[in-house]
């Protein structure tokens, strides 16, 4: 009964996509990524300096609109190779490879930022279902079974060691109007904010390792969490 009920309101749909994600692509790709960044930027060590960037930068556009090619979605956005791919025996399939590509995003200060990136690409089956009469989606049940998938997915990746600090889930409403450049600055603030990151940790050691010479006295002084640079933002769902 239970399952009949869960089958009409659609609610094991989005649940069900985030575990697949996670199971058949995530958990596959994400631990090997910090290595194909590594191996990158021994070869071009400028263009990720920040440590924090080594990750997989995964969009999740709320509409489940997801742009096939990120560069003529918004021009900011430019593509700069493919990171060392994973080749593996999966499902009978020999040889399957896994690789993600690394981009240049530029900002509003002409500066360019490099991380790798792609969209959540089970949001294209919502989206489809939402055009088909037999799934019967409306644009309604969609937007909601995106914020379930993403919310699932979310909660999936805190609770898997192996995928630790090695994702960044980015998940953003396309205003009603088209912004030209739009989709670049979302990715921006996310790539300003690991920045940030990296920045507290740095200095929290510094901090700490000053703090070894102090006395015992001054040692009770200590930085808490909210003196830490916070994010401009919150994105809720």
């Amino acid at each position: 009964e239970m399952s009949e009920m869960s089958e009409r309101s659609k609610q094991n749909v989005a649940h069900g996509l985030a575990w697949s994600y996670y199971v058949g692509y995530l958990k596959i790709v994400l631990p090997r990524v910090k290595k194909s960044m590594e191996e990158f930027c021994r070869a071009n060590p400028n263009l990720l300096a920040c440590r924090k960037t080594w990750k997989l930068h995964i969009l999740v556009p709320l509409s489940c609109d997801v742009c096939d090619d990120l560069e003529k979605a918004d021009s900011n956005i430019q593509y700069v190779t493919d990171l060392t791919e994973t080749t593996l025996a999966r499902a009978g399939i020999k040889k399957r490879v896994y690789k993600h590509s690394l981009y240049a995003i530029r900002d509003e200060e002409n500066q360019l930022w490099h991380c790798a990136v792609e969209c959540a690409t089970p949001l294209q089956s919502l989206y489809a279902m939402s055009q088909d009469e037999c799934a019967a989606f409306s644009r309604e049940e969609r937007l909601e079974q995106a914020k379930l998938f993403y919310r699932t997915l979310e909660e999936i990746l805190k609770g898997s060691k192996e995928c630790a600090d090695t994702y960044r889930l980015i998940a953003y409403e396309e205003p009603e109007e088209a912004e030209t450049h739009f989709l670049s600055r979302e990715i921006v603030w996310h790539l300003r904010q690991e920045h940030h990151e990296e920045i507290a940790v740095l200095e929290g050691s510094h901090l700490h390792a000053q703090s070894t010479a102090l006395d015992s006295t001054e040692l009770n002084l200590q930085i808490s969490a909210s003196d830490l640079p916070q994010p401009l933002r919150t994105d809720g769902f």
